[in-house]
């Protein structure tokens, strides 16, 4: 992106327009790509049969989920709409992924509790608030002290995936921990303060300007910061951001494998995790949609096939004999 002032001024753009920065980077990666595909055509020069042929190569070629292929739609209905200014016909023709949705991979209670004795101590408490309370690896790792309630047992999540916010629940098992997280990160502030490069936490687009004080005080600060200051790339400002996702990532699959755990196993299964068992333990649907920050009922609808198959609800034919 770097190299091309055309994607550059999409970026550009899009963060003027208050996207995600992990929205704009999936977008800019899907209109290169599709530059890429024509021969490095500009866009400009191309319309509704180019983004056909793109979006049949995408299904026909490289066999992508619908999901993917769905990214890619919206990435190139931006380009055309807000950027070009000439908008994709509405009844596009091209071959729709067919690609099943796979089953969400769940962890039993044991192995979930496995998994938790053998993460790092650095890594076990976001890994235990991943399936305590649901939450997304992003939505994690973005958590700011504030955001936990201390006297509602809560988890407060601003700007989750599609802007939403929502409310969740906080295992009070893990209060302790918080506490003691938080005296870290208040020593954290400390240091930084004393810092004279130092330019307080990150905060999110007006708010900079509205509480200019804020940046360095500890309700802003992350939960769950990096270890070492890093230069903000969007200002060049030092700054302590939050910890890195990968590091997590790793870690979970490290303690998946330690525990002989025999599932492909993500940050994102202890999610899935979460709301299969809250369903087992008898929450209506609508309250695990609600946790899950799902728009879309059908989407959690998902675990309760899960509870639906297999041995629990089926009798084998072979036990008849």
């Amino acid at each position: 992106m770097a190299n091309s002032p055309f994607l550059r001024h999409i970026a550009e753009e899009m963060y003027a327009r208050r996207y995600a920065k992990r929205t704009i980077e999936t977008y800019v990666k899907w209109v290169s790509s599709y530059i890429h595909f024509h021969q490095k055509r500009h866009p400009a020069t191309m319309g509704d049969n180019e983004v056909e042929h793109y979006l049949n190569h995408l299904v026909n070629e490289l066999d992508v989920a619908a999901g993917t292929q769905a990214n890619a739609l919206n990435a190139l209905v931006f380009l055309y709409k807000e950027i070009i200014g000439r908008p994709l016909a509405v009844q596009l023709n091209f071959v729709r992924s067919q690609r099943q949705q796979k089953l969400p991979v769940v962890l039993n209670p044991d192995e979930v509790k496995r998994l938790l004795e053998r993460v790092t101590i650095k890594q076990k408490l976001p890994a235990s608030l991943l399936y305590s309370s649901g939450l997304r690896l992003m939505e994690c790792v973005r958590l700011r002290v504030q955001d936990i309630d201390f006297d509602y047992k809560s988890v407060r999540i601003w700007n989750g995936k599609g802007g939403k916010h929502r409310v969740v629940t906080l295992a009070p098992e893990l209060l302790p921990s918080l506490r003691s997280q938080i005296s870290l990160v208040e020593q954290y502030l400390q240091a930084d303060l004393s810092n004279p490069h130092y330019c307080g936490v990150w905060m999110p687009h007006r708010l900079r300007i509205k509480y200019p004080c804020s940046k360095s005080q500890l309700g802003w600060q992350y939960l769950f910061p990096a270890q070492q200051l890093s230069k903000d790339p969007e200002s060049g400002e030092l700054r302590r951001h939050h910890m890195d996702e990968t590091s997590l990532q790793k870690a979970v699959r490290r303690a998946s494998r330690q525990a002989n755990i025999q599932k492909h196993v993500t940050p994102h299964t202890l999610r899935h995790s979460f709301a299969t068992h809250l369903l087992q333990a008898g929450a209506d649907i609508r309250t695990v949609q609600d946790q899950l920050g799902h728009a879309d009922l059908r989407t959690t609808q998902i675990y309760t096939h899960i509870l639906r198959r297999g041995g629990n609800s089926v009798i084998s034919p072979f036990s008849r004999l």
